[in-house]
């Protein structure tokens, strides 16, 4: 079983890690680093706010949980 400290590295490590790879494609494709960042920065917020509205949705929907 994992401790909640190493849950959150791990959840942190992960966010950088996809920072600088969205940083990376938003350079590729744009030719500047500040793009890249700020399509990072916007790509990250949107992915949060999807996944938060993506989880209250499927708490309501009572499919495929067990009964305690």
């Amino acid at each position: 079983m994992e401790t909640r400290r190493r849950i959150a590295l791990k959840a942190v490590t992960w966010q950088i890690m996809g920072f600088v790879v969205m940083t990376a494609i938003g350079f590729a494709f744009t030719g500047s680093v500040r793009a890249g960042g700020g399509i990072a920065v916007v790509g990250a917020v949107t992915g949060f706010l999807c996944y938060f509205g993506h989880e209250l949705a499927w708490s309501r929907i009572g499919w495929g949980r067990r009964s305690q």
